[in-house]
């Protein structure tokens, strides 16, 4: 089939993966300013070729959506209306929490921040991959918002 790039989006940086649909295998590309994020993933979608983009969607452990999850949810449908790419929206719910452990007592702070968002990407990419993600997960516009958790 073809490569996909795995987004995890945050307020200050935006993590970035590639993953062949081919091997299912994804490895964490780079961290970008959220600010030019969009920018940055197009480029990015070009230069590998991408076939298609997914959003990593946080959400909450009860299947409800929160601040985050409604942001990158919108990030998702402002990155399918920008791209011109299939764009899709995966559960990463503990990819942050998988990057956090494979980090553990690895390089300084600030340096295991910036790793940490191209990780989490890789690792929601991964099981979108593995889990037939291109044909399973809803683009931007078919995705039902969720339940909605009240903002604490």
């Amino acid at each position: 089939m073809g490569l996909w790039l795995g987004i995890d989006p945050g307020t200050r940086r935006v993590g970035v993966a590639a993953g062949s649909t081919d091997d299912g295998i994804a490895s964490p590309l780079t961290a970008v300013p959220a600010g030019r994020a969009a920018e940055e993933i197009e480029r990015l979608a070009a230069e590998y070729q991408a076939e298609g983009l997914v959003v990593g969607w946080p959400l909450n452990m009860d299947d409800t959506e929160g601040r985050q999850g409604r942001h990158a949810r919108q990030f998702a449908a402002d990155l399918a209306r920008s791209a011109g790419r299939d764009v899709r929206l995966w559960d990463e719910r503990l990819s942050s929490f998988a990057a956090d452990q494979k980090l553990a007592g690895r390089l300084t702070a600030g340096k295991r921040k910036a790793r940490r968002d191209a990780l989490a990407a890789a690792a929601m990419l991964e099981d979108f991959l593995l889990r037939d993600g291109p044909r399973a997960a809803p683009t931007p516009e078919a995705a039902a918002a969720p339940p909605q958790q009240p903002d604490r």
